[in-house]
């Protein structure tokens, strides 16, 4: 579809865009015209990518100084669809990962999304001005857009995905992932300025040319976690310094904490000896199972990483459809490498059917 035949339609669902909203809209409706279908499954889920054009701003976001997750929606929306009456839900995640050096020095970071609700994935490629090129991963249920083609309401949506993201790499080599916890949603208000569980994605990805920098960078926020529930957050990058950034919830504070892992699930990797496997452990999280299966499988490796061995890791810890679980139902997975900066991704635990992304590739 061309961008001028967006633009009609979009003018004709929302009244007339005139004078700067037009001037606004330009480069949004570019970036709309990008969206491709790259491979749609038999079951209707698919992989699409798109490339963001326009020119978006974390601290217009920021500056709102929102306090829950509609104040985070709001300050989205305002973003990146100013005008246009749209309705999103925010997501919860869950998840496995880890990294990894293979025998030919490359490191490896393998990412197991799991969510209870079944979704279509967008690859986000975004080169900010004053930032990192990035590629990064969007759930497209949280916007209802599944299918991104079918109209230009879920075009327009897509235009949230820089904010929305779950999981991504930069051209530094640094990825970062969120996955969800079982604690009380981390509400840090003190006089610095706030971020959302979603804009730590796209901070990092956009301004972190290091682990060592993220983590930095996240020290000059405080975290307001959304949706209800708790999160952490796995960063590493090309020299293999991979750490979980969790904020404690054994402080009233919620204190950011740094804790250097190899992989991670659903629980607090700071407090792993308070755990029992297949149990919820409480606000301590859960995820034992998967974190020691994943284990195994470096360890039988003996020492000896290749490719292969970071899918075997994700294959071993993936997760079938639970609709008491929201943890369950392995969306994607993705072995990232930040060696060589690209992304390997498999759909819905369609194994043999995998896709390359490379930055500047995308």
């Amino acid at each position: 579809m061309r961008i001028g035949t967006i633009a009609k339609v979009a003018v004709g669902a929302v009244g007339a865009l005139a004078g700067a909203a037009t001037a606004v809209y330009g480069k949004r409706l570019q970036t709309a015209s990008t969206i491709e279908k790259v491979e749609v499954l038999d079951d209707g889920y698919g992989i699409y990518k798109m490339d963001v054009t326009y020119d978006y701003s974390i601290e217009n976001i920021v500056k709102t100084d929102f306090e829950d997750s509609q104040g985070y929606v709001d300050a989205v929306l305002a973003e990146a669809l100013p005008f246009l009456p749209v309705h999103i839900d925010l997501p919860s995640f869950g998840c496995s990962a880890m990294q990894i050096k293979t025998n030919d020095g490359d490191w490896l970071t393998g990412r197991n999304y799991d969510f209870r609700n079944n979704t279509s994935a967008m690859l986000v490629h975004c080169k900010p001005k004053g930032g990192y090129e990035s590629l990064a991963f969007a759930a497209l249920d949280n916007i209802g857009a599944n299918d991104p083609l079918k109209s230009i309401k879920n075009r327009m949506a897509c235009l949230t995905a820089p904010f929305i993201c779950l999981d991504g790499i930069n051209e530094k080599g640094v990825t970062v992932s969120v996955l969800t916890l079982d604690s009380k949603p981390t509400i840090q208000l003190t006089e610095k300025p706030a971020l959302s569980t979603s804009l730590v994605m796209r901070l990092v990805l956009d301004r972190a040319a290091t682990t060592d920098e993220a983590v930095e960078l996240l020290s000059k926020y405080d975290m307001i976690a959304l949706m209800g529930r708790d999160y952490h957050f796995f960063i590493t990058d090309a020299s293999g310094n991979s750490v979980a950034v969790e904020y404690d919830c054994e402080t009233p504070d919620r204190t950011m904490t740094v804790t250097p892992t190899e992989v991670i699930t659903n629980f607090f990797v700071m407090y792993g000896d308070r755990l029992d496997i297949n149990e919820k452990n409480s606000k301590y999280g859960h995820g034992l199972d998967r974190y020691e299966t994943i284990l195994h499988v470096l360890l039988d490796a003996d020492g000896s990483f290749e490719r292969k061995t970071a899918w075997e890791a994700l294959e071993s810890a993936s997760q079938l459809p639970n609709p008491e679980e929201i943890t369950s139902n392995t969306q994607w997975s993705i072995v990232y490498d930040n060696t060589n900066r690209t992304a390997e991704v498999a759909l819905r635990r369609n194994w043999d059917k995998k896709h390359t992304f490379a930055l500047g590739k995308a």
